[in-house]
């Protein structure tokens, strides 16, 4: 029996990376997947390479109306959610002294906000038994320079596992969060890195690994599975770090 036979998943940011990887096992896995993003041709790609058990719609993670409109349809196509996954996230740089209040709209408006309202939208629909999986990282727990708004909207995307474990858990909902490390995904070239600042960037996060290279999307997919299947069944709250040993050894 497949672990998610019939069920209803929800990936944000699911046309490329973490998202396009966990979309492509948890259809594998039986589940009907909706993906949303914010490029229709991506999203046509990304249907195309995951199957017939997928429906790509698509929404901007940080504007509330989107998000609406998307559950609608599930409402309408399925009448329910049987696991969410926040995924939808961006990267800002700046040191401190060079931000702006458009850095921070920026970044907060998808890694923070989009998280929220991600899962709010999908409660109505989703019951006991039913899990969330929130995407946070590494960059929550370790300073890296430059990067004090992403660090900072992650660990606020961390603090929300623990506080919806508190506000669901009479509801039988299981929220959890995945800490991934540096991964092999389009997020530097999506957040506006150059292609040399891309490749200094991998270069540098690569090398900081006791594994001594990046992790690839699918190594994370798998734990994302993990975490919103019966095989974590005991697990709120928590948070999973799958960084290669970088933030461990």
């Amino acid at each position: 029996m497949k672990r998610f036979q019939q069920k209803v998943v929800v990936i944000t940011g699911g046309s490329s990376g973490i998202g396009l990887a966990s979309a492509k096992l948890f259809a594998e896995e039986g589940a009907h997947v909706y993906i949303t993003g914010r490029r229709q041709a991506e999203l046509d790609a990304a249907a195309e390479a995951i199957g017939p058990n997928v429906t790509a719609v698509q929404a901007d993670a940080s504007r509330v109306t989107d998000l609406q409109r998307l559950y609608q349809q599930i409402r309408t196509q399925h009448g329910r959610v049987d696991v969410v996954f926040a995924n939808a996230g961006m990267v800002v740089g700046g040191a401190i002294g060079e931000l702006t209040e458009e850095h921070y709209d920026k970044q907060f408006d998808v890694n923070v906000k989009g998280v929220l309202f991600t899962v709010q939208e999908a409660l109505p629909l989703m019951g006991a038994g039913s899990t969330v999986v929130l995407n946070a990282s590494i960059a929550a727990s370790v300073g890296y320079p430059g990067s004090s708004l992403y660090s900072a909207s992650k660990a606020a995307v961390r603090a929300f596992a623990r506080s919806w474990t508190a506000d669901l858990k009479d509801r039988g909902i299981r929220v959890n969060a995945i800490s991934p490390g540096p991964t092999e995904t389009q997020v530097f070239e999506a957040s506006g890195y150059t292609a040399e600042q891309t490749e200094a960037t991998k270069h540098h996060l690569a090398a900081s690994i006791p594994l001594g290279r990046m992790a690839r999307a699918d190594e994370i997919a798998r734990v994302v599975l993990f975490l919103a299947s019966q095989d974590s069944s005991f697990m709120a709250g928590s948070e999973v770090v799958v960084d290669g040993g970088l933030t461990q050894v």
